[in-house]
């Protein structure tokens, strides 16, 4: 199972090469919100939030999200914010959705930035 840290660049290209071991079309991948690092890959969130922690990374700033590689990246449905590991209680947040509309837009903001074309 290929999971690949990320701090500064990675292509679609790339990811689309990760996601054919699993979903194809899809990937799965978590970001920390504070050190602006991504992990992609795996069959579920956690297989790269595993590999995040092992890494040093505060789960309380990583958060589950879904790359759609047949989307265009400026379209709406180009990341989903769904994840089982986003459940949180104590952060408020209580469901698999990011429902903290800033740290939506932070993974947003980190994603953009680490993915190319």
């Amino acid at each position: 199972m290929e999971i690949r840290i990320v701090a500064d660049n990675i292509s679609i290209g790339e990811l689309q090469k990760i996601a054919e071991e699993f979903y194809g079309n899809m990937i799965k991948g978590v970001v920390d919100i504070e050190r602006e690092v991504i992990a992609m890959g795996g069959e579920y969130h956690i297989d790269a939030s595993t590999v995040l922690n092992e890494a040093g990374f505060k789960q309380e700033n990583i958060w589950g999200f879904n790359i759609n590689l047949d989307e265009e990246k400026d379209s709406d449905s180009w990341i989903e914010y769904v994840s089982l590991i986003n459940i949180r209680p104590s952060l408020g947040n209580k469901s698999m959705y990011i429902e903290d509309d800033k740290i939506k837009s932070r993974v947003k903001e980190i994603l953009y930035k680490i993915i190319t074309q």
